[in-house]
């Protein structure tokens, strides 16, 4: 399945956002309606780029507006950027989502003791290409890391483009580890840190900030989609989070938008304008001692 994008607003504003549509052309959600796998029988999973690798601008699926199109996270009234903590520029993958997962906020995980954070499972994709924002790929999962964030579990999964030249060498995370040495350390090293400059603490990890291995993130995956299929389904409050889908529900779910009903909101945002200038504090860098 290939997809379009439809970007409108102003890029690095308040009101960017990124819509996108199915080969037939039709606005959908990349939240519901873009299937989990890419090949089932292989666990080969789709996964909606949100942060090209390198880049600052915390870009992430809006899982509380219509269609839950992509734009940039908004922090006391501002656009929202990461910072850079030595040594590292931006986010050091290519950082997104996989569609149709939920970590449930009201379910506490056996294996962390905390609830989810409601939001879809999020992937860090390694391969060797800088992916585009909006751009859908096909990762296969090496292994995951059980980031807590402020008392909720926030999965990240580690993964790789199944069409990177490097991809047939990358099976489990062991082979991350032997491969790319030091940059599992470097994945938990950033997400230990990359909130500090933003006056919060210190990020904290389940399993001691180990990763587990291919099997266990598979697991996961498949847990999340079963959270997210009792989301879709009604057979738990969505609360705040937009459920409206153009090909999962049933005409005359609550869920269900119709292509006029898509269009509208799609027609409802600003049109594409040129984009606003990155703040030069932006390319600001921190240094921290770890303890």
């Amino acid at each position: 399945m290939s997809y379009t994008l439809e970007e409108r607003g102003n890029l690095h504003s308040l009101n960017y956002r990124q819509f996108f549509k199915n080969a037939e052309g039709k606005h959908i959600s990349p939240f519901h309606d873009i299937p989990m796998y890419a090949d089932e029988s292989q666990n080969i999973f789709n996964m909606v780029v949100e942060v090209p690798r390198w880049t600052n601008a915390k870009m992430e699926i809006a899982t509380k507006e219509p269609l839950n199109p992509v734009k940039q996270d908004v922090k006391k009234g501002n656009v929202r950027y990461v910072a850079n903590v030595f040594p590292h520029k931006g986010y050091i993958w290519n950082y997104g989502a996989i569609p149709q997962t939920w970590e449930d906020p009201s379910h506490k995980d056996e294996d962390t003791g905390c609830v989810g954070d409601n939001d879809p499972i999020d992937v860090c994709e390694i391969g060797t290409k800088v992916c585009s924002r909006g751009e859908v790929i096909k990762v296969k999962a090496l292994g995951i890391l059980a980031m807590i964030d402020e008392g909720e579990t926030d999965w990240k999964v580690i993964g790789i483009n199944v069409e990177d030249p490097e991809a047939k060498d990358f099976n489990n995370i062991s082979d991350v580890r032997r491969l790319k040495p030091g940059y599992l350390e470097s994945t938990v090293d950033w997400f230990r840190m990359y909130k500090v400059p933003d006056g919060k603490p210190e990020n904290e990890f389940a399993f001691n900030g180990e990763f587990k291995d291919k099997d266990f993130a598979i697991k996961i995956i498949k847990n999340t989609h079963i959270f997210w299929k009792d989301l879709i389904s009604q057979k738990i409050d969505a609360g705040e989070l937009n459920c409206k889908n153009t090909c999962v529900s049933p005409s005359g779910s609550p869920y269900f938008c119709s292509a006029d009903e898509a269009k509208a909101v799609v027609a409802g945002t600003s049109p594409l304008e040129k984009e606003e200038t990155i703040p030069s504090s932006v390319d600001k860098w921190f240094y921290f001692q770890r303890k």
